[in-house]
């Protein structure tokens, strides 16, 4: 476990017995070691500044949610250029964690048939913990990394000869195109 510690870039861990019913806000700030393991985490060219305000709170018998806003400042290659682009993350999240052997953990939402029924615009499932802990931090820095743009671009830049394929003169094939041109001997 301890060695599974090592790999996070940025932890920040919340000890489950210690969280009441009423929210405790927490403030948390990588340094500068935590701000170079994510930019390489993240195979970005730099992290300059990431921190999160934080509501932790029991949620219903056993569970925890962790609510917040991550705010970020990253530097990433153009996608055109390569020159660095600046860019700023702010994010609000919201998780909830249930143990590993609770109730709430294995029940997934489905329909009559069985099939499992997930809404992309819900609430996300509960993620399960194991242990005493959780760590906020990696929450933290998972949602940041979400947030991140794919194809950074520097403004005003665009592709010089390259044309970009919109998908609009895209027309499914007919079963008889290949017919058309077909003639009876």
């Amino acid at each position: 476990m301890k060695a599974a510690r090592e790999e996070v870039p940025f932890s920040y861990l919340v000890k489950v017995g210690n969280i009441s019913a009423n929210a405790v806000e927490v403030h948390v700030e990588a340094d500068e070691r935590e701000l170079k393991a994510l930019a390489g985490s993240w195979d970005i060219l730099a992290v300059d500044d990431l921190r999160a305000d934080l509501q932790i709170a029991r949620w219903k018998r056993d569970g925890i949610r962790v609510k917040g806003r991550v705010k970020a400042k990253i530097v990433q290659a153009c996608v055109v250029t390569l020159d660095p682009v600046h860019s700023d993350i702010d994010e609000t999240f919201e998780q909830i964690f249930v143990p590993e052997n609770s109730k709430l953990a294995a029940r997934r939402p489905a329909n009559d048939t069985g099939e499992m029924v997930l809404d992309p615009d819900g609430p996300d499932m509960p993620e399960s913990f194991v242990g005493d802990t959780i760590d906020v931090g990696e929450v933290v820095a998972e949602f940041a990394a979400m947030a991140i743009d794919p194809y950074p671009r520097k403004p005003g830049v665009e592709f010089g000869s390259h044309i970009e394929d919109t998908g609009e003169n895209d027309k499914k094939p007919s079963a008889f195109a290949v017919l058309k041109d077909w003639k009876k001997d």
